[in-house]
């Protein structure tokens, strides 16, 4: 394809996919793929006058990685970045399939198995393999959303550029999790065009931490986003975000104003991370999430409140 006009038309005429780096749609085979590479406009940062950056959806991650700007500007996006998969996949992954890949539900991924994803009426994980599934239940499926980067964007209160209507907010683009058939809410035919980033917060600490069962080319346990500014030792503004907890990326903006107008002691990090623990309602066999939710929030928040 050579414009996103025809793109578009084409996932409605065929009902296929789109493909970006082809690390997700490929290996699942999904039907008729509509390529996206030869499309101007799409890969890369601009930066604005106002020093807002606008970063194409085919910019591949190792690119973000790359852009010393980007990592000083964003440095817990960078950061996210570099955790990612391995550099192989990082050269050939775009952001913008990041954030609209399907889960790894084993169950969704089975051709035995049915479940609420594929139209079916159950759900095979609640009562068979959860050990990684979600621990803040938002509906019928508890799938946990892939997307590190959505984590780190909603963090940022970044925007999604969509072709042919108005720019979305991260949060938006997922929705609340209770449609279990959908890991984003874009239509058929609607493409991502870009990801549009604020201009960063002047003396702004940001950090990006997760858990994982192995040091590289794993998917994260638990992985969280704080961004803090202080004055003296007393947070004045605070947003923290979180993942692999929900069916969608979620913001915690009860970790956030739990933190605002109190020092960045001990104290009050582990006080705001318990309130993110206290949301969740764990399976049998991954109440253990709980936990390591509890202590990446405290971690990455040590991260940001420390000077340096």
């Amino acid at each position: 394809m050579t414009t996103i006009e025809a793109a578009a038309q084409a996932v409605r005429d065929t009902g296929g996919e789109l493909r970006a780096g082809g690390t997700d749609v490929m290996s699942r085979a999904a039907g008729t793929p509509v390529d996206l590479l030869g499309i101007p406009g799409l890969r890369g940062t601009e930066w604005r006058p106002d020093g807002s950056a606008r970063i194409g959806a085919l910019t591949p991650i190792a690119d973000v990685l790359a852009d010393d700007r980007l990592a000083a500007a964003y440095p817990a996006l960078a950061a996210t970045a570099a955790a990612i998969a391995t550099p192989q996949i990082r050269n050939v992954a775009t952001v913008g399939g990041n954030l609209l890949q399907r889960n790894r539900c084993w169950y969704l991924r089975h051709p035995a198995f049915t479940c609420h994803q594929t139209g079916g009426d159950s759900c095979p994980a609640r009562d068979g393999a959860h050990l990684y599934s979600a621990v803040v239940d938002q509906g019928p499926c508890i799938a946990p959303h892939p997307s590190s980067l959505a984590v780190a964007l909603l963090a940022y209160a970044a925007t999604a550029d969509v072709h042919g209507r108005s720019p979305l907010g991260i949060a938006e683009l997922y929705g609340d999790g209770a449609d279990p058939t959908r890991d984003h809410l874009l239509d058929p035919g609607e493409i991502l065009q870009a990801v549009l980033m604020p201009a960063p917060t002047p003396g702004e600490r940001a950090a990006y931490r997760r858990a994982t069962a192995r040091e590289m080319a794993e998917w994260p346990l638990v992985e969280a986003v704080a961004r803090l500014t202080l004055d003296g030792d007393t947070v004045t503004s605070a947003a923290v975000a979180a993942g692999g907890i929900a069916r969608t990326p979620l913001l915690l903006p009860e970790v956030a104003g739990a933190l605002v107008g109190k020092p960045a002691t001990e104290e009050t990090l582990t006080a705001a991370a318990d309130l993110a623990a206290a949301r969740c309602n764990p399976l049998p066999n991954n109440a253990y999430k709980v936990a390591l939710l509890r202590a990446t929030l405290i971690d990455t928040l040590t991260a940001c409140s420390s000077p340096g």
